[in-house]
């Protein structure tokens, strides 16, 4: 069978990801499908980000098998609930790796369970993409098969700290995160970024996010004389009693943080719209509409493209591209090696170059796993949800 380029694309959405794939050549079909692990945390108390994950995976990968698969050969989804638990993704990794012998794994998408898998998957030589922010997990030396298509905490944490210090001119921080791996983490690295920037961290503190009475917590956080609260947590039950608190408080406090902050699912949950208010989330260049309230032309393609495929409303943009360009990225690599062997795979992604994704254009080298630029980082205003997408947060350019 001939794979042509539109056998590599997103369902003539015109992207520029899908051209990225290149012109394929003549192959032999293969009876071996090229099985994608994909560890999810699709429930449980962090289960947001995945779930948006998900439907970028499933449309990509069903796509591109409607369009012929990658050199005649068909793709094939594994997919491990890990519940956002550590020990059960560290199990679902080893099963991929040993019994259900996967191509490439896509995730985890919790850091939590990334710190605990990256380890097993570097030995094993498996090759990972993962959208997890915790700086130690990407590192060339240790972990030659890990790359990021996500920023760093130390992107995330600039870009946040710059803008509530240097645009909102506030300078007393509660810091606050939840009690998995990465909100205890963050909870460090973002109190030392404000720092850095000259602000004050007056508060810091881990909440389990299932902890259903927030009013201690905030309390403290207003008695300290906290002006902004900085959050580092997935999980919309928690955001949403922030938020609650918040307004039942009658504390006028911007919000600043994580982007889950600005999640479909969190407008489902606060009691009120405005208590969504004064909410600023770090966002991405192409998930943000521009003056003319369009997102850049490939991404207002696929968005149009998807149109009652995919719920947009609940979710964000974002986590759907970046399920989608995971999905495109282990293909292409397939596709440009010329199989399924991890050396190949590896190598081809230590030379992408400005690689043009929906969610981000992408760069790795052999020393620099760290695939998001800089410049794609934004920041959003949490309640400006439409189709996914948010608009630039007030002073921000």
């Amino acid at each position: 069978m001939t794979i042509t380029r539109r056998g590599l694309t997103l369902g003539g959405a015109g992207l520029a990801t899908a051209s990225s794939l290149g012109l394929a050549t003549p192959a032999l079909a293969q009876s071996e499908p090229i099985r994608i692990g994909w560890l999810a945390a699709l429930t449980g108390p962090s289960s947001a980000p995945a779930i948006g994950f998900d439907r970028g995976v499933r449309h990509a990968v069903d796509t591109i098998n409607a369009n012929g698969g990658v050199r005649g050969r068909r793709l094939e989804l594994l997919v491990r609930d890990t519940q956002g638990d550590p020990t059960k993704a560290v199990n679902a990794a080893q099963e991929m790796i040993s019994r259900a012998r996967v191509h490439a794994i896509w995730g985890p998408t919790n850091s939590g369970e990334s710190l605990a898998t990256t380890p097993i998957m570097a030995r094993a030589r498996m090759p990972n993409v993962h959208p997890c922010f915790v700086d130690s997990l990407i590192d060339p030396a240790r972990y030659p098969n890990a790359f990021r298509m996500a920023p760093s905490n130390s992107q995330i944490d600039d870009a946040v700290s710059k803008y509530g210090v240097e645009i909102l001119k506030l300078k007393k921080f509660a810091v606050i995160g939840d009690t998995t791996g990465y909100g205890t983490t963050t909870v460090n690295s973002s109190s030392a970024s404000i720092a850095r920037h000259g602000g004050e961290v007056v508060y810091r503190a881990t909440i389990d996010a299932t902890q259903p009475d927030l009013t201690p917590d905030m309390l403290r956080m207003r008695n300290a004389g906290a002006e902004a609260i900085a959050v580092w947590t997935v999980s919309p039950g928690l955001i949403s009693r922030l938020m609650n608190t918040r307004a039942n408080m009658g504390w006028d406090v911007p919000l600043v943080g994580h982007p889950a902050m600005g999640n479909g699912e969190v407008g489902q949950l606060i009691a009120k719209p405005e208590n969504w208010q004064k909410t600023y989330i770090l966002g991405f260049k192409n998930c943000s509409y521009g003056a003319d309230g369009k997102l850049p032309n490939h991404v207002q393609a696929f968005v149009d493209s998807v149109r009652g495929k995919i719920n947009l409303e609940d979710t964000t943009l974002w986590w759907v591209a970046l399920g989608v360009d995971a999905i495109n990225m282990i293909a292409k690599a397939v596709q440009e090696s010329g199989g399924t062997d991890a050396a190949g795979i590896i190598g081809y992604w230590n030379t992408v170059q400005n690689w043009p994704g929906l969610y981000a254009s992408y760069a790795w080298s052999p020393t620099n796993h760290n695939g998001l630029p800089d410049g794609d980082l934004v920041m959003s205003e949490a309640n400006s949800l439409r189709q996914g997408a948010y608009r630039l947060a007030p002073g921000y350019v």
